[in-house]
């Protein structure tokens, strides 16, 4: 039996292709990090509707690009209505586009700092239920503290492990799911270990 949170076809054909699939490129990685703070307070199905006009808006979610967004162009973002216009969020999207780029430049790339957290190799979870799915952890909460400290925004403990779920650095699909088994299987492949 497939995870139940599945409730379209859009949400439907992420979960089947994207979902806890391990995730090393920094454009994909960025792009992540900018919906999973857009989606705060709101359903990830409203994200994933509005996500092709993101990408538009959003210049393929080229982190270089994101972060040269001048005032006119938050104007224009904030009066799109194909995309959250939260002031907070917007703002918040291109100061973390340079913040992003400043931890590419130390690490080598993004993906090299952000997967230092699960040691480089995504951390398998063997969940019978959604109710025994957190909404955090305290390596979310590691994660969170360490990118507010680089100058993040919207990078909550919460928003970190939906993060981290997303970019397959963590596999929560239910042991019910084929998904999960899949996912295990490229977690192997990707990072050339075993998954725990």
């Amino acid at each position: 039996m497939t995870c139940p949170w599945p409730q379209n076809p859009l949400s439907h054909t992420y979960h089947d292709t994207e979902w806890g699939v391990p995730l090393h490129d920094d454009n994909r990685l960025f792009e992540f990090l900018i919906l999973e703070g857009a989606q705060a307070g709101l359903s990830w199905d409203t994200i994933l509707a509005k996500r092709a006009h993101y990408r538009v808006v959003y210049d393929g979610f080229d982190p270089v690009k994101v972060a040269r967004f001048t005032e006119a162009k938050q104007k224009k973002l904030l009066a799109d209505a194909g995309i959250v216009r939260n002031r907070l969020k917007v703002a918040s999207s291109i100061r973390n586009a340079g913040a992003f780029l400043d931890v590419a430049a130390e690490f080598g790339s993004f993906d090299a700092y952000i997967w230092r957290f699960v040691e480089g190799r995504p951390v398998v979870n063997r969940f019978k239920t959604m109710g025994d799915v957190p909404a955090k952890t305290p390596i979310a909460e590691s994660m969170s503290k360490d990118l507010k400290n680089r100058g993040f925004n919207f990078v909550g403990p919460t928003i970190c492990y939906a993060f981290m779920q997303a970019t397959g650095m963590v596999n929560d699909h239910l042991v019910t799911c084929p998904r999960h088994g899949q996912c295990a299987a490229m977690a192997s492949v990707h990072c050339g270990q075993r998954p725990r």
